[in-house]
């Protein structure tokens, strides 16, 4: 007999996350939209503050995600206005009658509104090394080893990441980014040329993603510069850098954000896909979902020295690594003259082969069963004296 929807077969899980989550579609969800599947999830964004009574705003995502949105009045201190946070989120409990559930945790910023919650499982999702972003609280990093202290289970988003996460837990396991393979291997069908870009020339060369300080737009502005009959194509929205900053010429075309379901078709047009990251503390333990992306759909990728490009997909031929305008130049310059090749052909085989161990959900199956083997050390340790 099936499980009722008030009795469910696993725990709800309840997320705390600084990002929008129709915000890009990344990391976040990928896996919660395949945790709903059979959990209920609440999503709890970063509040806003405005001039209103508090209250807790609750959409429900056609993932089957619930995303619950914070308001809280302006003028209060953070202290307290996490304080008046915490308390819509442990009304949120009381009233869907949550007996159980896990707790999943993005952001270490956020960790003082579960002080009321009894989570079954407190689970670390570190999928970036959010102190060495730009205009990091300087809390963060006490915050952060707060939570170490209190999760039972921690995910990194990549390897370096693991290895700098598994000296301060005892329980740290990487789950690098992975990859929808047959979403983005529409890219390599008939796909229509998106009307934003379907004028331009040929090649094109591209990029989509958050437009930050992880984006280097030196090196984009230098090779365009260089590269006149090149089209840069750039996708995505432009957050914590000035508009005014990024480089500007008649190759390189800014065409703002676009739904993940509209990416295949804009790289089924692009000759060569870029990964142009700074190499700053912001990237040092990134591990860029649209590695796996660009290759699924077939396009040769160029990046920057990040190093969960350079192992694997760089030592092992999938991706071409270059740092500097001229080596930059250089790479796009050989992976353009490579199309259609043999040597083309082998690279992409490397790629697919590689591609077809990767998917989220095999991921997030992961991920579970290393949930429940923390719920089950839990269960099995002897109740203290004062219980």
């Amino acid at each position: 007999m099936a499980p009722s929807l008030h009795a469910p077969a696993v725990p709800a899980l309840l997320v705390l996350s600084h990002l929008r989550w129709k915000f890009v579609f990344q990391r976040p969800q990928h896996l919660l939209t395949r945790a709903a599947r059979d959990r209920a999830v609440f999503y709890i964004e970063e509040p806003v503050f405005g001039d209103w009574d508090d209250h807790l705003r609750r959409e429900a995502d056609v993932s089957g995600v619930t995303v619950c949105t914070p308001h809280i009045r302006v003028g209060f201190s953070p202290a307290e206005s996490q304080s008046r946070t915490a308390r819509l989120i442990e009304a949120l409990v009381r009233a869907e009658k949550l007996r159980e559930y896990d707790l999943w945790v993005y952001t270490p910023m956020e960790l003082p509104v579960a002080a009321g919650l009894s989570p079954r499982v407190t689970v670390y999702d570190c999928m970036d090394e959010l102190a060495n972003f730009r205009g990091a609280a300087p809390e963060l990093r006490e915050r952060e080893r707060l939570l170490f202290s209190q999760a039972d289970v921690v995910f990194t988003g990549g390897h370096r990441l693991y290895r700098a996460k598994a000296q301060q837990h005892s329980n740290v396991h990487p789950f690098p980014s992975s990859v929808e393979v047959a979403h983005f291997a529409q890219a390599r069908g008939p796909l229509a040329d998106p009307a934003d870009q379907s004028d331009l020339p040929r090649p094109r060369l591209g990029f989509y993603g958050v437009i930050d300080e992880r984006f280097d737009t030196a090196l984009i502005g230098e090779v365009a510069r260089r590269r006149p009959d090149w089209q840069f194509v750039l996708i995505g929205p432009v957050v914590k850098i000035d508009d005014a900053d990024l480089p500007r010429g008649p190759n390189l075309h800014y065409l703002g954000q676009k739904a993940y379901a509209e990416l295949p078709a804009y790289l089924a047009h692009w000759d060569a896909a870029l990964l142009p990251f700074a190499l700053n503390p912001s990237t040092e333990f990134i591990s860029p979902t649209k590695t796996p992306e660009y290759l699924a759909a077939g396009v040769p990728v160029v990046s920057t020295g990040i190093h969960d490009v350079i192992q694997p997909y760089g030592e092992a031929g999938m991706a071409r690594i270059a740092n500097g305008a001229d080596e930059f130049e250089a790479a796009c310059a050989a992976a353009l003259a490579e199309a259609g090749s043999r040597a083309a052909h082998e690279r992409q085989a490397r790629a697919d082969e590689y591609l077809a161990g990767l998917s989220w959900d095999a991921t997030w199956q992961a991920m579970s069963t290393r949930i429940e083997a923390a719920a089950g050390r839990l269960s099995a340790l002897p109740e203290s004296a004062d219980d």
